[in-house]
């Protein structure tokens, strides 16, 4: 049995049913979707009044922000419809998923319609939250239940990465298996493959969690921000913390699903002493208010007009206490003080544990209910711990599942503080500690491995076995290593180079280390090199800091060796004699695009945000980036060509600063050729997939030489430029310093002071930028953009 998805029908269109359907439209897919004809117009014979819910559903997707579409056009493969005139419709498609409202009875109608016009052999799923999948499918057919299971997208679709699959035990092995693949390889999705249960994996946990930190903050009579301020990025969570989030995520949704969670499971001691227990005072206050969080401008916390000296609006917090709202205040926590230097998580973690004030208690209090708690319900909810790890961390953006975070903290100290507090620690848990194993994880042989419980072995993590992680890699000592980036052997001849200095940014020392890689890759016969890395960001650009100091101690000498280093390392890159392939995700600006646009070849995570922002501090990219806009430029010029559409094009990409939203958006925008790039949408499989790329390169590979054709439109080119930077000043898009900046850039891009059209070598062009740049970092207004920047991380318009 095998299965081919190319038409899909999303039957709903609500804030999850258009997501998913937008998104299923970014993979490729055709989508049809479907929902009710309004109830005042049931006999109206327009069909844009019957197709209205769905249409208006459609375009307020598409408006919104951020974007649930990678690029504006992809809306064009998604039509609408309503369910009393479309359900035939579905008769020719592959896959038809159900998002209607979380009503059983409302559920149960729409799949006797679905069974009644599906063809056999379709593919009909479920995105319910809450309703156990075995319920949805009774009363059909046995070749419907085959069929049949459950995929629980998590909102907004496009970004965040969990797909959850519940089968039932009528659901064919083989649609569960295509599912986990198709999620994974397709939609670029983390698939977590779960129980029958109420909540599944992720809000089971996520619940339990957020509930576990409400109840100590009320116990340690902590303060909101206090809370926040321990409970994210401290311990890998992201900015939104504990109250942000509730606030984030609506208080009156949170309050559904705890309240569906509480009332539905069964023997789980965590819920169950919550089922008489009386709601604290202020989430009575809050909801009862209708302070719902960010929708209704209240919750935890209430952003007003006001503004404070810096220009930013002044947020103020609940009270617990009063339930008055006050100013907010960064509390000065000795804790936080203390740990944020550590580098290292997991020595982090062990210190924020170990203490005796309260915040330190809170914390380990809070990890061992959490550890507790995910240890009793993985028999339950899954086939094996790694599944709920996955899960935490896709679905609600923890850098560390429970278990991974057990082993960052060490096994042996995690059980003794769930032993210390008093909870019941299940037996498979303590059977570990018997048989001395003091790890869930371990990376061996460029593995990422866990302990599996049945066969007592270390076994591949499924859901990573396609994957490259740089971490399984640590075990072996680095090729080259410095400060600012390690080179790993991943196999096969090829090398891969990791960012690591702070946001991944660039400095002499990631500069060496791709020097000195090429040079070992050129001289030991290498197949070639991958650049790519398992963090958030790519890379945020130069060091910026660094640039900075120079030009304020004026040391002009030392920045124009800076520079033309800098260019040279990405000439290297873009001629050496073997293939370089890079791997993004997450933001891929400044030095780090120059970089990857140079490379033989890349993967682009879906989630690359690629751009040259060098504007926005007063400089301009000047490590072969203008240079590879007129390259480009030129490549496209052809005879006949009026040729300044396609140049102001290119232009006003850098001018602007613009930074694509999505990989696909940077092909329009020329960082990404099409010959050359491809974007991959699961963002772990990107470094593997640069790998295979560098082997099949590596056989037949010819270096390029330096380009000595690049056609520039010389003064006359410069003067329309100047005429376009004009109308953006006029219309207020550019400050005085921005026409600076941007006449700079448009002599370099059409070739300098040359009175006609002519062709020129790359060489030339990176000569007119490291000229152009140094020009502006001589220049007050720049130092400015800079300190200010540093300063208070936004930028300067002067």
């Amino acid at each position: 049995m095998s299965f081919r998805i190319k038409k899909v029908v999303v039957l709903g269109s609500g804030v999850m049913g258009s997501g998913i359907a937008c998104h299923l439209a970014n993979v490729g897919m055709d989508v049809l979707m479907l929902d009710i004809i309004p109830s005042d117009q049931s006999n109206s014979k327009d069909k844009k009044i019957r197709n209205s819910v769905a249409d208006t559903a459609l375009i307020k997707a598409i408006k919104s922000k951020p974007s649930p579409l990678y690029v504006k056009k992809i809306a064009e493969k998604i039509t609408t419809g309503n369910f009393t005139d479309n359900l035939k419709d579905i008769s020719d498609a592959d896959w038809i998923i159900e998002v209607v409202v979380e009503n059983l009875k409302i559920k149960k109608q729409i799949f006797e319609k679905v069974e009644a016009n599906r063809k056999s052999g379709s593919l009909v799923t479920s995105n319910t939250s809450s309703i156990p999948i075995s319920l949805l499918s009774e009363g059909r057919s046995e070749e419907f239940k085959k069929h049949f299971c459950g995929t629980h997208f998590f909102n907004p679709p496009r970004y965040l990465r969990l797909l959850e699959i519940i089968p039932t035990n009528q659901t064919d092995p083989k649609v569960t298996e295509f599912f986990m693949s198709f999620g994974d390889i397709v939609l670029g999705k983390q698939t977590v493959l779960c129980f029958d249960t109420p909540a599944f994996i992720a809000n089971r946990i996520g619940v339990m969690s957020g509930t576990a930190l409400v109840n100590l903050t009320i116990e340690y009579k902590m303060s909101i921000e206090e809370v926040d301020a321990i409970t994210g990025p401290l311990i890998g969570r992201p900015n939104t913390a504990t109250f942000k989030l509730q606030d984030l995520v609506g208080l009156d949704t949170s309050e559904k699903v705890s309240s569906f969670v509480i009332e539905t499971v069964k023997n789980d001691d965590f819920f169950e002493n919550l089922k008489n227990k009386e709601e604290p005072s202020f989430m009575n206050f809050l909801l009862s208010n209708k302070f719902y969080g960010n929708k209704s401008g209240k919750g935890f916390y209430q952003k007003t007009k006001e503004k404070d000296s810096n220009g930013r609006s002044i947020v103020n917090v609940l009270n617990l206490n009063t339930l008055k709202y006050e100013k907010t205040i960064r509390p000065k926590l000795r804790i936080v003080k203390d740990a944020k230097p550590i580098q290292n998580i997991g020595k982090r973690l062990s210190f924020l544990v170990s203490g005796k004030e309260k915040e330190n208690l809170f914390l380990k209090d809070y990890f061992s209910l959490l550890f507790n708690y995910s240890a009793q319900m993985a028999p339950e909810i899954s086939s094996s711990f790694f599944q709920i790890d996955d899960a935490m961390r896709t679905g609600y953006f923890w850098d560390y599942g429970p278990f991974e975070l057990w082993d960052l903290i060490g096994f042996e100290t995690g059980f003794q503080m769930i032993e210390k507090s008093g909870h019941t620690i299940p037996d498979w848990i303590k059977k570990m500690k018997e048989d001395s194993i003091t790890s869930f994880y371990k990376f061996e042989s460029g593995k990422k491995k866990y302990f599996d419980q049945e066969s007592k072995t270390y076994k591949a993590v499924p859901s990573a076995d396609n994957y490259i992680i740089l971490d399984s890699f640590r075990e072996n000592k680095p090729l080259i290593k410095n400060s600012e980036c390690s080179v790993h052997d991943i196999g096969d001849g090829v090398m891969c180079i990791e960012f690591t200095s702070k946001s991944n940014s660039i400095g002499e020392g990631i500069g060496r280390g791709i020097d000195q890689a090429i040079k070992m890759a050129e001289d030991e016969g290498g197949n070639g090199i991958v650049i790519g890395n398992n963090a958030k960001q790519f890379s945020v650009g130069a060091n910026l800091m660094n640039i900075g100091m120079l030009a304020m101690q004026k040391q002009f000498d030392v920045l124009d060796t800076v520079i033309e280093e800098f260019q040279n390392l990405n000439m290297r890159i873009r001629t050496s004699k073997i293939p370089v392939v890079v791997a993004t995700q997450g933001y891929v600006f400044g030095g780090g695009c120059e970089i990857a646009m140079h490379c033989d070849s890349g993967f682009y995570a879906a989630e690359s945000y690629i751009g040259l922002p060098e504007v926005g501090v007063g400089l301009l990219p000047a490590g072969g980036g203008v240079k590879e806009m007129a390259l480009r430029a030129s490549d496209k010029f052809f005879e006949g060509d009026v040729k300044i559409p396609t140049l102001i094009d290119h232009f006003k990409t850098i001018a602007t600063a613009t930074i694509s939203t999505s990989a696909f958006e940077a092909y329009n925008l020329g960082f990404l050729k099409e010959e050359k790039d491809q974007v991959c949408c699961n963002v772990q499989r990107n470094i593997g997939e640069a790998k295979k790329k560098v082997i099949q390169m590596a056989s037949n590979y010819i270096p390029p030489s330096m380009r000595k054709d690049i056609e520039v439109l010389g003064r006359g080119g410069t003067s329309v430029l100047y005429s376009a930077i004009n109308e953006f000043y006029l219309g207020g898009y550019m400050s005085e310093y921005d026409v600076v900046i941007a006449r700079q850039i448009a002599s370099i891009i059409t070739g300098g002071d040359l009175t006609s059209s002519q062709k020129v070598t790359e060489k030339y062009l990176l000569d007119l930028e490291r000229e152009g740049m140094l020009s502006l970092l001589g220049n007050q207004k720049t130092i400015d953009r800079i300190q200010y920047l540093l300063m208070n991380n936004k930028p300067l318009r002067n």
